[in-house]
């Protein structure tokens, strides 16, 4: 694949995976924001800042939009973690997956995660925006090295 498909696919891929995972936790915020408010409102949080980075991976630059995105699936993973693990503060403690969400909601942000890392790993050494396009002399151009053309 060429760069520019790999970048395409990538941002693709991510752009899918960020809006899937806010999906599925907008479909869970009133649920929680019943059991527990804090909860259902990081889920609010997380949901709007995925459907920002889907439509910022479009953009030029597309870093701030995986940046925020990487964070967000991080945070995500680890609060489900938590959850069923040690808990979360308030005395939150889930038992199962919650099938289906759970499952495909760590599906949706590991997959935007191994997106990201595949976008960094096709960049060019050093940089995270896309490279500029190089100028090209206009055609029609009525300046040559010495001066106007007559």
């Amino acid at each position: 694949m060429t760069t520019r498909t790999t970048e395409s696919v990538l941002r693709g891929a991510g752009a899918l995976c960020a809006l899937s995972s806010a999906i599925l936790h907008l479909m869970l915020v009133p649920s929680h924001l019943e059991e527990k408010p804090y909860i259902g409102i990081l889920f609010l949080v997380g949901s709007l800042a995925l459907i920002y980075v889907t439509l910022g991976l479009a953009r030029h630059n597309p870093a701030p939009a995986w940046l925020v995105g990487a964070l967000v699936s991080i945070g995500m993973i680890v609060g489900f973690t938590l959850s069923r693990t040690i808990g979360l503060p308030g005395g939150y403690r889930e038992s199962d997956w919650e099938p289906p969400y759970g499952v495909l909601s760590m599906i949706a942000e590991i997959g935007f995660l191994l997106a990201f890392a595949a976008w960094l790993n096709a960049r060019p050494a050093g940089t995270l925006t896309p490279p500029l396009p190089a100028k090209v002399p206009r055609a029609d151009s009525t300046l040559t090295s010495r001066g106007p053309r007559r």
